[in-house]
């Protein structure tokens, strides 16, 4: 009987002493005043004790420090830090990065004398009569400089004509005067272009350089033209008929224009991706005598070597076809007709080019 009592009294002490520290704890939990340092406990609110200004209606003092900030997004011009009242001086790049200015040699830097080239002219072509050309067919072809077989196209030594890239052959041909560059709008050189327009389609971009006066100070700012990298220019498109002669019987090709290719860019220099397309055109014609004077670097021996014009008549590139008029109502680029696989671009253009040779060789009986 005793035991029984003394079980009772334990568990109403037990009961007692839950119920007080209950109680107590309870008393603690109190909701304390929010000084939090997340701007999302703030939202709407009026604290300017925060780590955030997210819904903060406080503004900071920024009378010290303009830009004192993390972000610039939706600011004035003027908190950049740029004095918008300044003078801006745009400076333009007349060459682009693509010419060099050419120091002529005081002495003959060569062994010998080298007349012949200085003196050459383009062989005449052979004349084709309307009547006997009984078949044509229009190919567009590119070159990429960066075959191993093209790689005098990315010929970087400078003689006295020049830089010998042949991207800046052609831009000093168009800077002088000597050839005319047309509008890449259409191939068929329907519209001139002036030097310089021809110089600033290759869209380089353009920086924003403080100009400080003598005392370190910000006295202006001036615009310039990012210089345009030659060997950035590899890709050169060439347009040319292939052309069966009846009097003859043989078959000729005539190249008609020739034009770099490069990707489009952005206003601050950034590439564009799959935008790649002709900067401009020349007339192949009119380019001859140029380019029979601008010799053609040989890696094998540097006293043979041939002149642009020999190079481009022997047919002495690596190339592959991107369009002809081959089966082609709607006169697309084969990109457009097979734009995920540049395989079939590649087997293709190979089914285009044995189709004209074969062209020949069928008309002969053995």
């Amino acid at each position: 009987m005793r035991t029984r009592s003394l079980k009772w009294i334990l568990f109403a002490a037990t009961l007692i002493i839950t119920g007080t520290s209950f109680s107590q704890t309870k008393k603690r939990t109190t909701k304390k005043k929010t000084t939090s340092t997340s701007g999302y406990s703030t939202y709407g609110g009026n604290q300017t004790n925060t780590g955030s200004s997210y819904g903060n209606t406080n503004k900071k003092d920024t009378t010290a420090n303009p830009n004192n900030g993390g972000s610039s997004y939706g600011a004035n011009y003027s908190s950049l830090g740029r004095d918008t009242t300044l003078p801006i001086e745009v400076i333009k790049n007349t060459s682009g990065g693509l010419l060099d200015t050419t120091k002529m040699s005081l002495r003959n830097d060569a062994g010998i004398e080298q007349n012949l080239i200085k003196d050459k002219s383009p062989l005449a072509y052979e004349n084709i009569r309307e009547d006997d050309a009984v078949y044509r067919v229009r190919v567009w072809r590119e070159i990429d400089a960066r075959e191993k077989l093209n790689l005098p196209f990315r010929y970087a030594a400078t003689e006295d004509n020049g830089n010998q890239r042949f991207i800046s052959i052609l831009v000093r041909a168009i800077k002088d005067g000597e050839i005319t560059a047309f509008d890449a709008g259409d191939d068929r050189f329907t519209t001139p272009i002036t030097p310089d327009a021809a110089i600033a389609a290759f869209g380089s971009g353009y920086d924003t350089v403080p100009k400080y006066d003598r005392d370190g100070n910000i006295a202006g700012y001036q615009v310039r033209e990012k210089a345009v990298d030659p060997d950035s220019i590899y890709k050169f498109r060439i347009k040319e008929e292939w052309i069966f002669d009846k009097e003859s019987s043989r078959l000729f090709v005539r190249i008609l224009g020739i034009a770099p290719v490069v990707g489009r860019k952005l206003s601050n220099g950034d590439p564009i991706p799959n935008s790649e397309g002709p900067v401009w055109w020349v007339y192949y014609p009119d380019v001859r005598p140029v380019f029979a004077k601008a010799q053609v670097y040989n890696p094998k021996n540097f006293g043979a070597r041939m002149s642009w014009e020999d190079l481009f008549e022997s047919r002495m590139f690596s190339s592959y076809i991107i369009k002809s008029s081959f089966d082609n109502p709607y006169d697309v680029d084969l990109a457009a007709v097979y734009p995920n696989s540049t395989l079939f671009r590649l087997l293709e253009g190979e089914r285009i080019k044995d189709k004209i040779f074969n062209y020949e060789q069928s008309l002969w009986q053995y």
